[in-house]
């Protein structure tokens, strides 16, 4: 799919470098996302693809310019725009149900300690419909399988109304039948026009809808045209991009970063 546009690109990331723990992870990566595309950042285990995701938006120190909407992450605020599915890993949400953790998503759309509008109601409702879990809302989300927990964080993305799907892992741990079912989701937020950016493995289920790939090898983004070996990886539920170990004894000349940048952002899980 050739997506054209006047506007600016959703995503423009030039030179962006992460060293974490003393370790480069990201090196000299640059990027665009035009509106409307669905995208997928490929690579191996510790290739730095969540970290790269997540200095999108602005969670781990980097050095290097991001632009979100056209707009400098430095001076970014319309998080609304963005809906956010981390790894299931990361979150904690203690006892909350399904309906609680959807409902968070709408959070930064109203004022603080004012009640729930018929908007937020409306939004809550159709993302647990999108995903098939309106009959789980009032479960403990703790509670639930690990696919269920997947359609759970990505009804709290829908609930947003964003723009921009940024998804980490959501194949990772989840049976055929999820998967069909995420990539219902995904063709759905395509059609609407939303742009959505998915970390994988591996493209399954997803295969039809992907416009294109960017694939990391050793935190940096290969050329146009690079073919990703899918299975030349294991299956595990986390990239371990953070504790590249194969970095931090691989010979790699190590350099800090001066004055890395993060962003308050509400996105964290």
């Amino acid at each position: 799919m050739l997506v054209t546009s006047d506007r600016p690109p959703v995503i423009a990331a030039d030179s962006v470098d992460v060293v974490l723990h003393g370790v480069p992870i990201i090196r000299g990566a640059s990027l665009t996302v035009q509106p409307g595309e669905l995208v997928a950042i490929m690579g191996n285990n510790g290739s730095g693809k969540t970290t790269l995701l997540r200095a999108l938006l602005g969670l781990v120190p980097h050095r290097g310019s991001i632009e979100l909407f056209g707009t400098p992450l430095n001076t970014f605020q319309d998080w609304r725009s963005i809906g956010y599915v981390p790894q299931r890993s990361s979150i904690n949400v203690q006892q909350a149900t399904v309906r609680e953790v959807v409902a968070s998503g709408r959070l930064g759309r109203r004022r603080p300690f004012v009640p729930e509008t018929h908007a937020d109601r409306t939004a809550i409702n159709a993302g647990l419909e999108e995903v098939g879990l309106i009959d789980r809302a009032k479960n403990p989300f703790v509670r639930l399988s690990g696919g269920q927990q997947q359609r759970v964080l990505i009804a709290r993305a829908i609930a947003t109304g964003a723009d921009l799907m940024l998804w980490d892992e959501p194949l990772a741990g989840v049976d055929q039948a999820t998967q069909q079912l995420l990539a219902k989701v995904a063709g759905n937020l395509k059609a609407a026009g939303r742009t959505t950016v998915m970390v994988l493995h591996e493209l399954g289920a997803f295969r039809a809808l992907i416009d294109r790939s960017i694939v990391l090898v050793d935190g940096r983004v290969m050329p146009p045209g690079y073919r990703h070996h899918e299975h030349d990886h294991d299956h595990s539920d986390h990239d371990h991009d953070d504790h590249d170990h194969r970095a931090a004894h691989g010979g790699h000349e190590v350099h800090e970063l001066p004055r890395p940048r993060t962003h308050r952002t509400g996105l964290e899980a």
